[in-house]
């Protein structure tokens, strides 16, 4: 369902029930806002302690916390309390992995 003109026109007590939760769910952001949500949500992707570092580099235990030890990719790491959440793409590209596109 899009949002045109006669969906914005009509009476709140003349909509359907799809229509209203429709445009209080959609209604409030332009249609550029939300492409670039969309795609900002897609592109991202993070893996979570060691054990995700060991996964996206394809190493030991071992040698994933060497990795996070040597500063590499300190860029690509937060941590929040104990937990640590590494953006896997910047993480690649930090380390020299990632080529191309």
């Amino acid at each position: 369902m899009t949002i045109n003109e006669d969906l914005l026109d009509k009476p709140v007590w003349q909509m359907t029930g799809e229509e209203l939760l429709f445009l209080a769910q959609h209604g409030n952001t332009s249609p550029k806002a939300r492409e670039e949500n969309n795609s900002a949500k897609e592109e991202r992707l993070y893996v979570y302690g060691l054990a995700g570092i060991a996964r996206l580099f394809g190493c030991s235990l071992p040698t994933a916390n060497r990795i996070k030890q040597s500063g590499k990719i300190n860029r690509a790491i937060t941590k929040v309390g104990r937990k640590i959440i590494v953006d896997a793409d910047l993480a690649l590209e930090l380390a020299g992995r990632k080529t191309g596109g």
